[in-house]
């Protein structure tokens, strides 16, 4: 009888210490899986707004931000290089920005806030390679009417300097202008509306 009792004991023992190594490997296997459901800081800052700083920009120049791991081309516009965009109106596709490719704010005839600074997404609406600066015509006859832009290599779509498609190209659709807004004179938030509350509060 008492050697039942041990017996039954060691049996109670046994089952009580697989449950708790289970359900400590149960546990340990849990924690990654829920922690990889969750998002990393990095993937929350990937998503975050991006301040960049347009002081250095010459005219004429072009520099790049990334936001939500894509390039955002910052252009600082010459007079001359606002004035092929009147002179590209009838050879763009989309020449009134009708196709929401941008914020309320940024259809109009220059495609931005102020005339002088371009943002846009630097990736073809055609199959998303990246297009390439052309700010004057070039040796290459790309199109004879063509004034400059940007030009896709991959498929040979032409942007003039609002990002506006040229007319029987591959690409589709206008660059994308992002959501964004100028914190100050020499600053300029990507991510955040134009106007949007809180927009100087995240600078």
């Amino acid at each position: 009888m008492a050697e039942q009792e041990t017996d039954k004991g060691r049996r109670c023992m046994l089952v009580a210490a697989s449950t708790v190594a289970g359900g400590i490997a149960v546990g340990v296997t849990a924690v990654p899986f829920v922690a990889s459901m969750l998002p990393s800081e990095r993937a929350k800052a990937a998503g975050a707004p991006v301040e960049a700083d347009i002081g250095k920009l010459a005219p004429g120049e072009r520099m790049t931000v990334e936001w939500r791991g894509k390039p955002v081309w910052i252009v600082r516009r010459t007079p001359e290089m606002l004035d092929s965009i009147k002179q590209s109106v009838d050879k763009v596709a989309d020449p009134d920005s009708n196709k929401a490719m941008q914020p309320r704010y940024a259809a109009n005839e220059f495609r931005s806030i102020k005339p002088e600074y371009l943002v846009l997404v630097g990736i073809c609406t055609h199959l998303g390679c990246s297009p390439v600066d052309r700010f004057a015509a070039q040796a290459e006859a790309f199109a004879a009417d063509w004034k400059g832009g940007f030009y896709c290599p991959c498929h040979g779509s032409l942007f003039d300097l609002a990002g506006r498609v040229f007319k029987n190209r591959p690409a589709p659709d206008n660059l994308i202008v992002p959501p964004h807004t100028f914190l100050s004179d020499t600053k300029i938030l990507i991510g955040v509306d134009q106007g949007a509350e809180g927009a100087k509060g995240a600078a």
